[in-house]
């Protein structure tokens, strides 16, 4: 079977509860994540109009001035306004980056209640959320998509462990309350690459799936396993989906983390909003027990997401380093 080709996946039959839909279909991802690593999902029951009124959103957020967004500039949560350039991709396996990504996001996490024991506790990666003044409807069209997405994903995840061989319930307690991140991007027109200047620089992600809502206005490239890059094709109302570094700690390299990145040659802006989803923060992040045996120990120690994240983040997000230094002058 091609592997230079995204798959697509029906999710429809799965979702609508059909009889021996929900292996078909894990069989399919599990083609999709040892092969190449990205796939398409069709049917997947988000509204078209929910994608789109979060798209509006995201512009109306980055068509503010700067002085504005940079009063909700991110903090040591992860959460707020990244300005452009604001990231290097210094961990990168693929190339490592010495210039600053050509891009501005501006980024949630699950809407936490003021007197949540986290918040209270000030934990890492558990803040609250800080909004924009000035743009009603915002916060509750972004709050909305959010939840959308995460029932989205904690149906995907049986596909997952069905993928893996696993009772389709495996990811359940793990994914309750899970950690989450909404990437609301924009790219500026850029002519190529020049140097290693990119939009976004070739990475892999984090998280354990990714979910990148349709766009019409293409800028994503992934690199298979072969080393070549192919663009990926704008498919109406498909998201892109792929796996990152800690669905190959759960998986022991089962599934792949495949290298990708972002080039906005369209002539125009370009907005991007990817849904990064992990399990609970509190979950211990080891190789699933059908990717182990006496003949292939785990390759990664078990591991906690906030000590990856913080060490992911120092080395890659210099704004947070300058938070950093700043707080303690």
């Amino acid at each position: 079977m091609a592997t230079e080709t995204i798959p697509v996946i029906d999710l429809g039959p799965y979702l609508a509860g059909e009889p021996g839909a929900l292996d078909r279909t894990a069989k399919e991802l599990r083609f999709a994540l040892t092969e190449i690593g990205f796939y398409f999902i069709v049917n997947h029951g988000v509204p078209r109009e929910k994608i789109q009124a979060t798209f509006a959103e995201v512009k109306r957020f980055h068509a503010q001035p700067v002085e504005k967004k940079l009063d909700l500039k991110i903090d040591l949560h992860s959460t707020g306004y990244m300005p452009m350039r604001g990231n290097t991709l210094r961990t990168s396996t693929v190339q490592a980056g010495t210039k600053p990504n050509l891009n501005e996001a501006f980024f949630v996490k699950r809407e936490m209640a003021a007197d949540h024991p986290d918040v209270l506790a000030n934990r890492r990666f558990r803040g609250r959320n800080r909004w924009p003044d000035g743009l009603p409807g915002f916060r509750e069209t972004v709050v909305d998509y959010c939840n959308t997405m995460e029932a989205l994903v904690l149906k995907m995840v049986r596909l997952y462990a069905r993928a893996l061989d696993l009772p389709a319930t495996y990811f359940d307690a793990p994914f309750e309350d899970c950690q989450y991140s909404l990437r609301m991007t924009h790219y500026p027109h850029q002519d190529g690459p020049v140097e290693d200047e990119f939009g976004l620089a070739p990475h892999t992600d984090t998280s354990f799936l990714t979910l990148l809502a349709p766009n019409d206005v293409p800028g994503l490239s992934i690199r298979t396993q072969s080393g070549k890059w192919i663009d990926a094709p704008a498919i109406p109302d498909a998201y892109v989906v792929n796996g990152g570094q800690m669905l190959q700690r759960w998986t022991n390299d089962v599934f792949l983390a495949t290298p990708h990145r972002a080039i906005n040659r369209s002539g125009g802006e370009r907005y991007a909003i990817p849904f990064f989803a992990d399990s609970n923060i509190d979950w211990p992040v080891a190789a699933v027990p059908t990717t182990v045996g006496p003949d292939n120990p785990p390759k990664y120690p078990t591991t906690y997401y906030s000590d990856y994240m913080v060490w992911y983040q120092k080395r890659n997000y210099d704004v947070l380093n300058d938070a950093n230094r700043q707080a303690a002058e």
